[in-house]
Protein backbone atom coordinates (compact mmCIF):
# COMPACT_ATOMS: atom_id res chain seq x y z
CA UNK A 1 0.00 0.00 0.00
CA UNK A 2 1.14 3.52 -0.78
CA UNK A 3 0.22 6.72 1.00
CA UNK A 4 0.84 10.19 -0.39
CA UNK A 5 0.17 13.31 1.65
CA UNK A 6 0.42 16.81 0.18
CA UNK A 7 1.01 19.98 2.13
CA UNK A 8 2.09 23.57 1.56
CA UNK A 9 -0.85 25.02 -0.30
CA UNK A 10 -2.34 28.40 0.52
CA UNK A 11 -3.20 31.87 -0.66
CA UNK A 12 -0.55 33.97 -2.39
CA UNK A 13 -0.50 37.11 -4.52
CA UNK A 14 0.41 37.17 -8.18
CA UNK A 15 4.17 36.88 -8.56
CA UNK A 16 4.57 35.12 -5.23
CA UNK A 17 5.94 31.69 -4.40
CA UNK A 18 4.84 28.53 -2.65
CA UNK A 19 6.51 25.18 -2.04
CA UNK A 20 4.34 22.09 -2.03
CA UNK A 21 5.45 18.86 -0.38
CA UNK A 22 4.39 15.29 -1.10
CA UNK A 23 5.32 12.84 1.66
CA UNK A 24 5.36 9.22 0.52
CA UNK A 25 5.17 6.10 2.65
CA UNK A 26 4.29 2.44 2.46
CA UNK A 27 6.71 1.01 -0.09
CA UNK A 28 9.96 1.58 -1.90
CA UNK A 29 9.76 3.96 -4.85
CA UNK A 30 12.97 3.23 -6.71
CA UNK A 31 11.13 2.26 -9.91
CA UNK A 32 8.40 4.87 -9.62
CA UNK A 33 7.86 8.40 -10.82
CA UNK A 34 6.06 10.99 -8.74
CA UNK A 35 3.93 13.50 -10.56
CA UNK A 36 2.16 16.69 -9.67
CA UNK A 37 -1.23 17.42 -11.21
CA UNK A 38 -3.73 20.20 -10.72
CA UNK A 39 -7.43 20.63 -11.20
CA UNK A 40 -9.30 23.90 -11.33
CA UNK A 41 -13.10 24.05 -10.93
CA UNK A 42 -14.89 22.85 -14.06
CA UNK A 43 -11.69 21.74 -15.74
CA UNK A 44 -9.98 18.40 -16.22
CA UNK A 45 -7.05 17.34 -14.12
CA UNK A 46 -3.86 18.39 -15.87
CA UNK A 47 -0.24 17.35 -15.64
CA UNK A 48 2.18 19.81 -14.05
CA UNK A 49 5.49 18.02 -13.51
CA UNK A 50 6.99 14.62 -12.74
CA UNK A 51 10.27 13.26 -11.42
CA UNK A 52 11.85 9.83 -11.58
CA UNK A 53 12.48 8.62 -8.05
CA UNK A 54 15.59 6.69 -9.11
CA UNK A 55 17.33 9.07 -11.52
CA UNK A 56 15.85 12.43 -10.57
CA UNK A 57 15.02 13.15 -14.20
CA UNK A 58 12.25 15.72 -14.37
CA UNK A 59 9.71 16.81 -16.94
CA UNK A 60 7.36 19.80 -16.99
CA UNK A 61 4.23 21.02 -18.65
CA UNK A 62 4.91 23.97 -20.95
CA UNK A 63 2.63 26.17 -18.84
CA UNK A 64 4.93 25.93 -15.81
CA UNK A 65 8.35 25.45 -17.40
CA UNK A 66 10.83 27.98 -16.04
CA UNK A 67 8.60 28.84 -13.08
CA UNK A 68 8.12 25.55 -11.24
CA UNK A 69 10.81 23.13 -10.07
CA UNK A 70 10.24 19.57 -8.93
CA UNK A 71 12.76 17.86 -6.68
CA UNK A 72 13.00 14.95 -4.29
CA UNK A 73 14.60 14.03 -1.01
CA UNK A 74 15.22 10.29 -1.14
CA UNK A 75 16.07 10.03 2.55
CA UNK A 76 12.89 11.71 3.71
CA UNK A 77 10.79 10.27 0.84
CA UNK A 78 9.42 13.71 0.02
CA UNK A 79 8.87 15.28 -3.39
CA UNK A 80 8.72 19.06 -3.58
CA UNK A 81 7.17 21.42 -6.07
CA UNK A 82 8.67 24.88 -5.84
CA UNK A 83 6.33 27.33 -7.54
CA UNK A 84 7.61 30.80 -8.39
CA UNK A 85 6.13 33.71 -10.34
CA UNK A 86 2.64 32.42 -9.62
CA UNK A 87 -0.26 33.58 -11.76
CA UNK A 88 -4.02 33.57 -11.11
CA UNK A 89 -4.37 30.77 -13.69
CA UNK A 90 -2.23 28.56 -11.43
CA UNK A 91 -5.14 28.49 -8.95
CA UNK A 92 -6.23 24.88 -8.49
CA UNK A 93 -6.17 21.89 -6.19
CA UNK A 94 -2.75 20.31 -6.56
CA UNK A 95 -2.31 16.56 -6.26
CA UNK A 96 0.73 14.35 -6.14
CA UNK A 97 0.56 10.85 -7.53
CA UNK A 98 2.79 7.83 -8.15
CA UNK A 99 3.21 5.68 -11.24
CA UNK A 100 5.44 2.65 -11.88
CA UNK A 101 7.05 4.22 -14.92
CA UNK A 102 7.40 7.55 -16.69
CA UNK A 103 4.10 8.98 -17.78
CA UNK A 104 2.23 12.27 -17.81
CA UNK A 105 -1.36 11.11 -18.10
CA UNK A 106 -3.48 10.91 -14.94
CA UNK A 107 -4.79 7.45 -15.83
CA UNK A 108 -1.31 5.97 -15.57
CA UNK A 109 -0.99 6.97 -11.91
CA UNK A 110 -2.38 4.47 -9.45
CA UNK A 111 -1.70 6.22 -6.14
CA UNK A 112 -2.99 9.69 -5.31
CA UNK A 113 -2.85 12.12 -2.43
CA UNK A 114 -5.84 14.05 -1.13
CA UNK A 115 -4.81 17.37 -2.72
CA UNK A 116 -3.89 20.80 -1.44
CA UNK A 117 -5.49 24.08 -2.51
CA UNK A 118 -3.39 26.80 -4.14
CA UNK A 119 -5.05 30.16 -4.69
CA UNK A 120 -3.29 33.00 -6.49
CA UNK A 121 -4.95 36.39 -6.11
CA UNK A 122 -4.66 39.09 -8.75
Amino acid sequence: QVQLVESGGGLVQTGGSLRLSCAASGRTFSSYAIGWFRQAPGLEREFVARISWYSGTSYYADSVKGRFTISRDNTKKIVYLQMNSLKPEDTAVYYCAATPGLNSTPGAYNYWGQGTQVTVSS
